[in-house]
């Protein structure tokens, strides 16, 4: 095979620079045709199965479509052009058959069947006993048991799931890009921080207008909303952003609403095919909740403690905007200016205030001083080809060698699709050069430096931002800390999915602490760190409506849940009929009746989290209780900056991965079952 297409060169890096749309389709052909020939020839030995000559040859093969198709589908997702969606999208459908193909191999099935029944088996590591019994199950869950004509129509619906749900991204990526709001008299801006009324100014500059531009990208919208004192400015973006990519939303074939019900359509006909009753119980085969009625029982119990709390939240707004702001009547576009103007009030301070002390090469140093002083690594600049110029690239390193790198993607664009996420680049693996440290992206959506007078300013972030940089580092830390040697269970692959947020979640808290933050402010103009006074108000207003907010993600939970465990997409009842009776069961404030969130809810309608959305609420309790540990060792060590608790975070649940049921990773490292007083209590819940 020929090295000459960057696609097909695995010696090192992606090689971003040299990429081009016209590469992979060759290249994704060409590893098929490898995958399939490899698959072929194990498929038909008639030599004793071994781990050697079974699951390595595999292995490697299926690796190197995975990292090519990855570096594709990660350039779809950060770098859309029409040439690379038009490649996407051409070879999308073969690389769903090659994997449908493999997950229904009777053979190969067998031979995961028979390493399973050896005498052997029992004296693997448990990261190789972890593979071969999550092969087996993968086998029986991508329909390797059905007879050939239901095999074939099984192949049929995962071809289409595919499509649809590329389609349903693309949607959405293409309504947020269409849409400009322009503003040509700076007096409709009044309220609006200056930093985000010069980003709309040079967002409109670049278009070749007049006037101030603002888009929905997430920096540029809401900021409006929360901030803009012209009540009929925040309702239309308001509205432009609850109807995108719906038959509310500028462009009938942006309208997601038939693809959302093709999408269920498929998902309950892959699930009885298998032999379940809906596809929520396919999804919990491979996550730590037993089932649907235990996850609905879960979200139930934790919207009924939050509701007295969020029932207080809502009145106090209500009451504070008929009294302090004249609006008697809180509409869906208030909630959050209203909620900004209260927040100051009661706590003297604006987020806008927390931003100026938030300049982007304090927030990273910041955050590696954390990750260093926890884990015993470093963290260093590196050099690679990268799709952007604003894209950096980094190492980590551990007395002294190399575990790992990362890409860091900060800035929202053009042709980036919305939102914050980690994905691996490569994963550690041991090869016969030795070990093959893991890579991993990770990426953001936050608004981009400045440039004044021809000077590009530092970046900077919300303290929402830095919580969400903080975040997808705990998903990456998870990936590159790691010391599991196969690949199918290193870092994040392998890891029940309702447990991956876990470290990501865990993260977060670092944000909130004193002996953090001192070494990660500098304010824009006196360059002073944030002062202990203005910390207080923040952690005095740190569950400024938890309650609200609870409710909000308990609500999105229990759509995606019913949807996939009670919905009958053949019924009489609509997808809209089924969020407005969750709406009316636990939240206390109605969404208008145009709101049409679903219809960009990316996670599970193109993102994997299809009857796992709960995963957030659910990994949020593993991580409060995990954090609660470096509470306690804060009490003695005088910093919940604990390198004792880091390291046996680090030992029992960041290195071990997928190598063994999260469940035990939590035990191993808590010394006890999760319990769910650490959340309600860091969500000021509890009594």
């Amino acid at each position: 095979m020929t090295t000459s297409s960057p696609l097909l060169d695995f010696t090192d890096l992606p090689r971003f620079a040299d990429i081009r749309a016209e590469h992979i389709t060759p290249a994704i052909t060409s590893l098929l045709a490898e995958n399939r020939a490899v698959v072929e020839q194990l498929s038909a030995s008639q030599d004793e199965v071994t781990w050697e000559n079974f699951v390595e040859p595999l292995e490697n093969a299926t690796e190197k479509l995975g990292r090519a198709w990855g570096i594709v589908s990660h350039l779809n997702g950060v770098a859309d052009t029409p040439e690379l969606r038009a490649a996407y999208n051409e070879n999308q459908p073969a690389i769903t058959e090659f994997w449908t193909e493999l997950g229904q191999n009777l053979a190969l099935f067998g031979k995961y069947k028979a390493l399973r029944a050896q005498t052997g088996f029992d004296a693997l590591p448990v990261a190789r006993k972890t593979i071969i019994q999550n092969a087996i199950r993968d086998f029986r869950l991508g329909g390797a048991e059905l007879p050939e004509e239901l095999k074939q129509r099984y192949a049929e619906i995962q071809e289409k799931h595919a499509m649809l749900t590329t389609r349903f991204s693309e949607n959405v990526l293409d309504a947020t890009n269409d849409y400009a709001l322009l503003i040509s008299d700076i007096n409709e801006l009044k309220g609006v921080p200056e930093d985000v009324i010069q980003a709309a100014k040079a967002t409109a500059e670049k278009n070749g207008k007049t006037g101030y531009q603002f888009t929905l990208h997430f920096p540029s919208y809401f900021p409006l909303l929360q901030y803009a004192d012209n009540r009929q400015i925040r309702e239309t973006i308001y509205r432009t952003n609850a109807t995108k990519a719906s038959e509310l939303g500028a462009k009938p074939e942006w309208d997601n609403t038939a693809i959302i019900e093709q999408l269920l359509q498929l998902r309950k006909e892959e699930a009885q095919l298998l032999g379940y009753r809906n596809f929520a119980e396919v999804s919990l085969v491979s996550k730590m909740a037993e089932s649907p009625a235990l996850v609905s029982s879960f979200l139930e119990d934790l919207a009924q403690r939050a509701r007295p709390y969020a029932e207080k939240d809502l009145q106090e707004l209500r009451s504070f905007a008929a009294e302090q702001l004249g609006i008697s009547t809180l509409e869906a576009w208030d909630v959050t200016y209203a909620s900004e103007k209260l927040r100051e009030q009661r706590y003297a301070f604006s987020e806008q205030e927390v931003k100026l002390y938030f300049p982007e090469p304090q927030v990273i140093s910041g955050l590696f001083r954390v990750i260093q002083t926890l884990f015993g690594v470093s963290i260093r600049i590196d050099k690679a080809d990268t799709w952007h110029p604003d894209v950096q690239f980094y190492r980590i390193e551990k007395d002294g060698h190399l575990i790992g790198q990362f890409y860091l993607d900060l800035y929202a664009r053009q042709g980036k699709r919305g939102g914050a996420w980690m994905d691996d680049a490569r994963g550690r693996r041991k090869t016969a050069g030795g070990i093959q440290t893991p890579v991993a992206y990770l990426v953001c959506n936050f608004t981009e430096p400045a440039t004044v007078d021809g000077v590009r300013k530092p970046a900077y972030f919300t303290h929402d931002e830095v919580i969400t940089l903080f975040h997808e580092f705990g998903h990456g830390l998870h990936h590159l800390l790691t010391q599991v040697d196969d690949l199918s269970v290193s870092g994040i692959s392998g890891v029940e999915w309702d447990a991956v947020e876990l470290p990501s979640q865990f993260m977060e808290n670092f944000c909130w602490e004193w002996d953090v933050l001192q070494h990660m402010t500098a304010h824009a103009e006196t360059g002073e760190p944030l002062p202990r006074s203005l910390y207080d108000k923040m952690i005095a207003a740190k569950n400024f409506q938890s309650g609200l907010q609870t409710l909000r993600q308990v609500e999105f939970a229990l759509f995606d849940m019913r949807l996939h465990d009670q919905f009958d997409p053949h019924g009489t009842q609509s997808v809209q009929d089924i969020l407005n009776q969750v709406r009316e069961q636990i939240s206390v404030f109605t969404a208008p009746e145009f709101n049409r969130f679903q219809h960009a809810f990316s996670h599970i309608f193109a993102g994997g989290y299809a009857a796992g959305y709960y995963s957030y609420k659910w990994a949020e309790v593993l991580s409060a209780d995990a954090y609660a540990a470096f509470e306690e060792h804060g009490k003695t060590e005088g910093s919940n900056l604990s390198r004792t608790a880091g390291q046996k975070f680090q030992k029992e649940v960041l290195e071990v991965g997928g190598s063994r049921p999260a469940l035990d990773s939590f035990k191993a490292f808590r010394g006890r079952e999760p319990a769910i007083d650490a959340l309600l209590r860091h969500s000021g819940m509890s009594a």
